[in-house]
């Protein structure tokens, strides 16, 4: 079965393939968005935390979860710091099913249950098979490439893979409703951390490692568990458990391929030490359904080049000074160096090591760096 040609196709329908369905259709570009899930963001496999910047795709009903605004760094040697850490907790499968829904309403037709089974670059064609059997052909203009870290379009254009760490993360009843976030660093997890992001009456428990350093995630994350189960902190009950990989080796060598564009965690963007990537997924998704529209609608043929450039700009910096980081950290990994606190304090945001400056350093553009203040564990 042969599928009308669109003016943009996109495979995945994330936070950043929803956002730029939803740019490119509302300029007046016919689009066509697919994905394998059957239901748009279900499984969630993320840890549910947004900045406030994305507050105003927070408001769909059932999307907010509560507010954060603070968090706990718990360092090897048991000293717990706490810093100001402002966003919210969302229902992640809601916040991606708003954001596909805000699409639709744009024009953008949805196919769900299909998955990019194959890809003509030069001619503009993707094949696309259903769970059912059912293939058809879909001629495109430009490709959005928002299919996540093990993306079949790099794939399929040979382009490297990205570097992953594996995550594992459980839903869990809290004793107690609390408003931060709580982060452990420590050599338990080589590669990663430990997690408590909190969900009204519920949170989220994870752990992220570097399979190449540590193969068993369960076993880690099950010790947390019970060890704040025994403090009184969460319930014994695992409510749900999800998990998957995580890019961290930071943006591809080249976003743009031809009339494809990558988007997201297929991009890369995700932040190399934190693993935060649904911001950049957003933004780059309506960046590159703008870039689409000028290249289609208005002839810019240098839209797609300036899109790249832009979300260079925009996240290098950050991306960069994080993967040196993330490399000064593998060289302690499985050494008695990742158990002092100062090698974790340099590797992990909250702290003003991580930026090279003292706690009283100003930062660049006269934004002060995270200040941890010690406090009782």
């Amino acid at each position: 079965m042969t599928a009308p040609a669109c003016d943009v196709l996109v495979a995945g329908l994330g936070p950043a393939g929803a956002a730029a369905a939803a740019v490119a259709a509302g300029h007046g570009l016919s689009v066509i968005a697919v994905d394998k899930k059957r239901t748009v963001g279900v499984p969630v496999q993320c840890a549910e935390f947004i900045p406030l910047p994305l507050a105003r795709h927070a408001r769909a009903a059932g999307v907010l979860a509560q507010r954060v605004d603070g968090m706990r760094s718990f360092l090897p040697s048991g000293v717990c710091a706490a810093a100001p850490f402002q966003g919210l907790m969302v229902d992640r499968a809601a916040f991606d099913r708003a954001l596909a829904e805000s699409a639709a309403r744009a024009g953008a037709a949805l196919r769900l249950d299909c998955r990019l089974a194959a890809l003509d670059a030069a001619r503009g064609r993707a094949t696309v098979r259903s769970r059912a059997g059912a293939v058809m052909t879909i001629a495109f203009r430009v490709l959005i490439a928002a299919d996540g870290p093990l993306s079949m379009v790099a794939r399929a254009l040979k382009l490297p893979a990205l570097e992953t760490v594996d995550s594992r993360q459980y839903s869990v009843r809290l004793s107690h409703r609390h408003g931060e976030t709580d982060v452990w660093l420590s050599d338990t997890y080589p590669g990663g951390y430990a997690w408590l992001f909190p969900k009204g009456d519920v949170a989220n428990l994870g752990v992220g490692v570097d399979k190449r350093r540590a193969t068993d995630l369960k076993a880690p994350l099950d010790t947390l568990h019970a060890r704040l189960v025994r403090e009184g902190r969460v319930g014994r009950e695992i409510l749900s458990r999800t998990g998957g990989p995580i890019p961290v080796g930071g943006m591809r060598e080249q976003l743009v391929a031809g009339n494809i564009v990558f988007v997201g965690d297929a991009a890369g963007l995700t932040h190399p030490i934190t693993g935060a990537g649904i911001a950049a997924a957003v933004v780059s998704g309506e960046r590159a359904g703008e870039a689409a529209q000028a290249l289609i609608a208005c002839g810019d043929t240098a839209a797609l080049r300036d899109y790249e450039e832009d979300i260079r700009d925009q996240f290098a910096e950050s991306s960069e000074r994080a993967l040196a980081r993330r490399r000064e950290l593998s060289r302690a990994w499985n050494a008695k160096r990742a158990r002092e606190d100062a090698v974790q304090r340099r590797g992990w945001i909250a702290f003003p090591e991580y930026f090279g400056r003292s706690q009283t350093d100003i930062g660049a553009h006269g934004v002060r760096a995270p200040v941890a203040r010690t406090v009782p564990a």
